[in-house]
């Protein structure tokens, strides 16, 4: 018996070795106290909003949230946590409600169903209270550790930078569709983007505030 479960949640690593990497390294590390953390990286930004619109990611919800917390505390910069459920129908809304409970820079806001992302985005905006915004997906395929590089780009004088999933935990055929999108939207824009799907962007919050979305529109 022993084995057998062993051997399966080998092949459920497989199919998302980021979700497992998270939830291992969240109960070696972070499961008594998240908020340590030694090592300081410098920023002349005043607030960090991250908006998180989600939909049926219970399980990844607070391995997500303690490693935001944990680079955020390395940056000499205030900062919130805002989770949108975007009509979920598993445990999410409960989870985040428990994480909003337990860490006061958590926030979040709920949709009684399913409007999509672009919608959750959207309301999330509308929340902000941060000069900089960053957006993420809650799969636990976008690296919060990436923060501080992304407010780096904003530093040289960007207003928007977009991150780049260089290996998608996707399905085959999501992952195709994806580059055949990518490929055509460079082409017809002449923007030249490796990866506008890409949930983990940042923005200056005077961008967000000017924009909006709907539809499919969060892609663009």
């Amino acid at each position: 018996m022993e084995q057998e479960n062993k051997n399966t949640q080998n092949q459920q690593e497989r199919k998302n070795p980021r979700r497992f990497y998270y939830t291992k390294h969240y109960k070696k590390n972070y499961s008594k106290n998240p908020e340590e953390r030694t090592n300081v990286i410098r920023t002349k930004f005043k607030k960090i909003s991250v908006v998180i619109p989600l939909l049926d990611e219970e399980e990844s919800l607070t391995p997500l949230t303690h490693e935001i917390i944990k680079v955020c505390k390395g940056i000499n910069v205030d900062y919130e946590i805002i989770f949108v459920d975007d009509g979920s129908k598993d445990k999410s809304l409960e989870v985040i409600r428990s994480l909003a409970q337990r860490f006061h820079k958590v926030r979040y806001l709920s949709f009684r169903k399913n409007y999509g992302k672009s919608a959750a985005l959207h309301v999330g905006f509308k929340h902000i209270s941060g000069d900089v915004v960053i957006t993420m997906d809650a799969d636990l395929q976008d690296d919060p550790n990436e923060i501080p590089n992304l407010l780096k780009k904003l530093e040289e004088g960007f207003d928007l930078v977009s991150g780049w999933k260089k290996k998608r935990y996707d399905p085959f055929i999501k992952r195709n569709t994806s580059k055949f999108f990518n490929f055509i939207t460079r082409v017809m824009t002449g923007i030249k983007l490796h990866d506008f799907n890409c949930g983990l962007k940042a923005y200056r919050s005077e961008v967000v505030k000017d924009i909006k979305i709907y539809g499919e529109l969060h892609r663009y």
